[in-house]
């Protein structure tokens, strides 16, 4: 494949977050997962990569996110990131803190760095401590399962009740140089974003110093990670860390860079990838509901408006069961506390228009109910009242759901 003219993206098909020069990456199984599937894994730089985050703002943030955030804050920089999935290490009082703590050390021992350049994080169920002995055991083996070609393995590690693994990699041409941006992502339940309630992961080889870098995860995450929901709950422990190794050589990127919206449009991508992803994989969906407001008072009212949408258990439901039912979305709009004149709003569902000017109009019954049967629904919404705009992705709200989450821990 050609590279991509400068400041142009490229979806690389095959790319994982090992792609990015300098990454490598790898999973096991240490034994948190009553099956045999990986449940621990690594992302490793070759160099102190430049770093930021993004965190769950739910007021229980569980241990490992304290100590990742600890971690970058001594400089900025991450060479490695630690995940387990099966136990979620949260709620777990100052135990839980050294748990975190001794993770981090010992994956520092075992990777030859020193602890602040390692972050950590875990997913699973809360309150329940970790088995430290086969952590630390896994980690000791952790070395000789991280490699260049280790991306689809730590894809599976960080799974928890995700039907499929969530990666994707683009590249571009910044100041001359072929830069690479990759991220892979687990999130199926509990995901409603304030900020992203899932596990997110971004590499890239880019010579970007951390404070842009955090600015720009900061940028991108609000219409991205944040605007996805599959069941309106905010998880402990969810974040998104992005690694800048710097080994493309490209001139260092900042705001004023030329490149800037260039680079920044890219790692757009790849968080939308992800999110919609996460959506599209949400706990017994079967469809993906993807919403865009347009014409409301302003952006912010905008995202509100969307997440009241597809956050709605009503609208949900009547996706699943393909039921052209737009009051459920026209009340969604209403409760969403965002100003609304409603006398001038528009509802389409895909082409097929259901409301004008807040009132109804004759459609096609039989072919509202073959859009709704197909795997991708998208909800349209002009309020007619200023410029702001937003888009979000959901999912349908089906019995598997209920199945899935009815047993969860047991």
């Amino acid at each position: 494949m050609s590279v991509q003219g400068q400041g142009k993206y490229i979806v690389v098909p095959e790319g994982t977050v090992t792609t990015p020069k300098g990454f490598r990456a790898g999973g096991l199984h240490c034994g948190l997962k009553k099956t045999e599937r990986f449940d621990l894994g690594a992302i490793v730089c070759d160099v102190p990569a430049a770093a930021a985050g993004v965190y769950t703002l739910n007021s229980f943030q569980a241990a490992p996110l304290r100590v990742t955030q600890e971690s970058i804050a001594q400089g900025g920089k991450l060479q490695a990131m630690i995940v387990n999935s099966g136990n979620a290490n949260a709620c777990t009082g100052q135990q839980g803190e050294d748990d975190a703590r001794a993770m981090r050390a010992a994956s520092a021992k075992a990777l030859g760095l020193e602890e602040h350049q390692v972050g950590v994080t875990s997913t699973g169920v809360i309150g329940e401590l970790l088995p430290m002995d086969k952590v630390l055991s896994g980690i000791e083996k952790l070395p000789l399962s991280v490699k260049a070609d280790g991306g689809d393995d730590f894809c599976q590690a960080i799974l928890t009740t995700d039907l499929v693994q969530k990666m994707t990699c683009v590249r571009l041409v910044v100041g001359g140089k072929e830069v690479h941006i990759a991220g892979a992502a687990k999130g199926s339940g509990m995901i409603h974003p304030n900020m992203a309630t899932m596990l997110g992961f971004m590499t890239t080889d880019a010579n970007i110093e951390s404070e842009y870098l955090q600015l720009l995860l900061s940028r991108i995450t609000d219409n991205t990670f944040n605007m996805i929901t599959v069941d309106g709950d905010t998880s402990t422990n969810d974040m998104v860390v992005v690694m800048a190794s710097g080994l493309a050589e490209n001139e260092a990127l900042h705001p004023d860079h030329p490149d800037w919206e260039a680079f920044a449009a890219a790692v757009q991508h790849v968080g939308e990838y992800l999110a919609k992803a996460i959506a599209r994989d949400g706990e017994g969906a079967t469809k993906l509901i993807e919403t865009t407001v347009i014409g409301a008072d302003s952006d912010d009212a905008a995202r509100k408006i969307v997440k009241s949408i597809i956050g709605s258990s009503l609208v949900k439901s009547a996706v699943y069961g393909a039921d052209a039912n737009w009051g459920r979305i026209i009340a969604a709009i209403g409760y969403s506390g965002q100003p609304v004149n409603v006398d001038t709003v528009d509802i389409r569902l895909g082409d097929i228009a259901v409301l004008i000017q807040s009132r109804p109009v004759k459609f096609d019954e039989e072919a509202a109910l073959a859009y709704l049967k197909t795997d991708t629904i998208q909800i349209h919404v002009n309020l007619h009242m200023g410029a702001g705009k937003a888009t979000g992705w959901g999912c349908d709200l089906t019995y598997d759901y209920v199945r899935i989450n009815a047993a969860y821990r047991t």
